[in-house]
């Protein structure tokens, strides 16, 4: 729901704010008050064109700012382009420069018009009058298509998705063939090279271990040496100065028990020394102070940095990089085996996607008759005589295969007898695109399919100058959906006709006066008593009247 709007310095809005409800919010005022311009402003934030002629006269910039309440869909669409969420709002800003330059905000971190428009479906549809066919395209057709019909394009999306990944595989080894041919030389080179050294990983780790004690063999002996002698062998060793220890504590325990434990420690002690001494003992017997070996080591060293230079950083990264060139072997080798596995599997891939692209196909088909009896009626409830028909083209070239299936989706529509059907795009007034979107709209929420998943659709509609070219019990329709529509999602529509505007949850007033020799624009929620004023005045013009006040008074109760 679109919860606050601001502009400020764009066009004739010098600075003005609009919080809006739930349900139906109604814009009045009188003729160039500025209530389109609202809109646009709204239009501009959901990613429309901007223009430096939008800057308000003698302003730097102008700056549109807008809240809406968060949705899952949304907050996807946000970290999906790096943005930090807001909490349970979404806060929208573009500010336009007077040079025609611009930046765009969402929730106050730098974003792009791209962004916005992502957002946009989710959040709000504008029917404006400068850009109403725009922002109801095919893509959107197909959607409220979908929503009315409860279809689900799950199993479309899913084998797509199966399909896609089976033609990139077989035009990856297509594609890549020509080059791999010229590569074979090259990696039969590296397998060979690889397999030859035989590596076993971390191999270099334990002979530079090997290689730092051949290099320091003469040391190494005459250190073990010197601590095995120092506790075992020599006069003055530790081993014979605890044996010497341990006959005399061992004297004075066989007359004072308390030196039994000390005797036993002294002992364990001794124990200690000894394996530490047949340790170094052993170590000293086992160096080899072979130059041969060490010549060997250094040689294997340099092998296995000669492979970690050309093949990776370890020897596990050189032993991974053998096997993927023995993969790369393989595949040229098996290639006409691999190319008819991977073509069956494009065709299994392709067939799955057929059968159920046709099956959405059907099931939208059956759904558009029902879609376009309904809407023709509703249209034909708000002053106007047309021909209304959803039209569903499957077509099943691979070119236009989609996630969402191959149908191309087209509203279109006979504005006058003996006229042919035209798309809704080529419809000359915004005004009668404004009723047609009403029309679809309120025969979807009314006549849909609860759906088996849930379509996206968007929170906030948005209709200008919906009444252009109705009057009377037309006009009373039009007001009737407005509101039936509003009881589904929020609904925001400019109006002209005190009708309609009997009808609102919360209306608003737009007015435009003079105010230090410029012109100066403002919006306005009106209570319960200024409501009926501005329905009097919609009614009898300038002057209003009591009469014209009981009028409004009865239209305003009638419409609850």
């Amino acid at each position: 729901m679109l919860v606050e709007l601001r502009a400020e310095n764009y066009a004739v809005i010098d600075h003005a704010i609009a919080a809006f409800g739930p349900g139906l919010n109604l814009l009045t005022g009188e003729t160039g008050a500025g209530k389109s311009i609202l809109v646009d402003a709204l239009a501009l934030l959901m990613g429309g064109k901007s223009s430096a002629d939008l800057v308000r006269h003698g302003a730097e910039k102008a700056v549109v700012s807008c809240v809406f309440e968060s949705t899952a869909s949304s907050e996807a669409i946000l970290e999906e382009n790096g943005i930090d969420s807001g909490g349970s709002d979404i806060i929208l800003r573009r500010e336009i420069l007077s040079t025609g330059k611009g930046r765009v905000f969402v929730n106050n971190q730098p974003a792009t018009v791209a962004v916005l428009r992502q957002l946009a479906p989710e959040l709000a549809l504008v029917h404006a009058q400068a850009d109403t066919s725009a922002s109801f395209d095919q893509t959107q057709q197909r959607i409220l298509l979908d929503r009315f019909g409860g279809l689900s394009t799950e199993a479309v999306a899913e084998a797509y998705a199966r399909w896609r990944v089976a033609e990139e595989k077989l035009n990856e080894l297509l594609q890549g063939e020509q080059e791999r041919l010229r590569m074979v030389d090259v990696w039969s080179y590296q397998h060979k090279e690889i397999e030859s050294a035989h590596l076993e990983p971390v191999e270099d780790e334990a002979l530079e271990t090997e290689k730092r004690v051949l290099a320091n063999s003469e040391k190494l002996f005459a250190a073990a040496n010197g601590a095995f002698d120092e506790l075992y062998e020599g006069d003055a060793s530790a081993e014979g100065a605890l044996r010497a220890a341990q006959r005399n504590v061992e004297e004075l325990a066989r007359y004072d028990a308390r030196f039994t434990e000390s005797a036993q420690q002294i002992a364990a002690v001794r124990a200690t020394v000894g394996d530490v001494a047949a340790s170094l003992r052993d170590y000293a017997e086992g160096i080899n102070a072979s130059p041969e070996r060490l010549a060997e080591i250094e040689d294997r060293l340099a092998l296995l940095d000669h492979l970690k230079r050309k093949y990776g950083h370890t020897i596990a990264e050189v032993i991974a990089f053998g096997e993927d060139v023995t993969r790369k072997l393989a595949e040229v080798e098996d290639r006409d085996e691999i190319l008819k596995t991977l073509r069956g599997s494009l065709d299994e891939a392709a067939k799955a996607y057929r059968v159920a692209a046709s099956a959405l196909t059907a099931e939208r088909k059956a759904a558009a008759t029902k879609l376009a009896k309904l809407a023709e009626a509703q249209i034909n409830s708000l002053a106007m005589k047309v021909h209304f028909e959803v039209a569903v083209t499957a077509i099943g070239q691979q070119s236009n295969w989609t996630a969402s299936g191959w149908d191309q989706v087209e509203y279109r529509i006979a504005t006058n007898p003996g006229e042919p059907l035209k798309p809704l795009d080529e419809i000359a007034s915004g005004g009668e695109m404004s009723r047609v979107m009403l029309a679809l709209k309120v025969s979807v929420e009314e006549g849909a399919v609860k759906p088996k998943t849930k379509v996206p659709t968007p929170r906030t509609l948005v209709f200008d100058e919906i009444d252009i070219g109705i009057g009377g019990r037309a006009a009373e329709a039009v007001g009737q959906k407005l509101k039936s529509l509003g009881r589904g999602q929020q609904v925001l529509c400019v109006t002209h006709l005190p009708q309609i505007a009997s009808f609102a949850d919360q209306h608003f007033v737009v007015e435009k006066h003079e105010s230090g020799g410029r012109t100066r624009m403002q919006i306005r929620l009106l209570d319960d008593q200024a409501r009926t004023h501005e329905v009097a005045r919609m009614l009898s013009g300038a002057k209003v009247t009591e009469t014209s006040l009981q009028h409004a008074a009865q239209m305003i109760s009638g419409s609850r």
